[in-house]
């Protein structure tokens, strides 16, 4: 999962020469990427997306979109907010994000270890699931032979 972000400085503020076509309305980010505008806005109050305002409207920049797209991967993934958000945060444009990547592979290593888990289950659950169906089935069967037989 590459963690890297760009379109704003660190503070925030707008990338000088980041041109104005590049940041996009709440509506049109959550039709791009498939959201709710009450996601994008919860998204925003656990910090995780900062849209630039202008009055009550918000605008989105490349940074925001590249982060939601992080945000996006991470909750497939299974990641809670918090982790996506820590790993999100610890990006640094000038640095070598080792720190970054160490956490994303950690925390990745150790939800892919209980996605195996869910996996099995569900596949024991698929078994007993089809042993079930099998019964009834032969169950059906049985009646339906016994009322053939009856008739006849």
């Amino acid at each position: 999962m590459e963690m890297g972000t760009d379109g704003r400085a660190a503070g925030g503020e707008a990338v000088p020469g980041e041109a104005e076509d590049d940041l996009t309305r709440i509506g049109d980010m959550a039709k791009t990427f498939g959201v709710t505008l009450r996601a994008l806005r919860f998204y925003e109050d656990k910090g995780l997306l900062q849209p630039r305002r202008e009055g009550a409207t918000r605008l989105y920049t490349r940074r925001d979109k590249a982060r939601l797209k992080l945000i996006l991967l991470g909750r497939r993934v299974g990641f809670s907010l918090r982790d996506v958000k820590q790993m999100i945060d610890l990006y640094d444009p000038t640095g070598s994000n080792t720190k970054q990547l160490r956490l994303t592979l950690e925390k990745s290593e150790k939800q892919r270890v209980r996605l195996q888990k869910q996996r099995m289950a569900i596949d024991e659950a698929i078994a007993e699931l089809d042993t079930m169906m099998d019964v009834v089935r032969t169950q059906l069967a049985e009646q339906a032979g016994d009322k053939n037989r009856t008739a006849g």
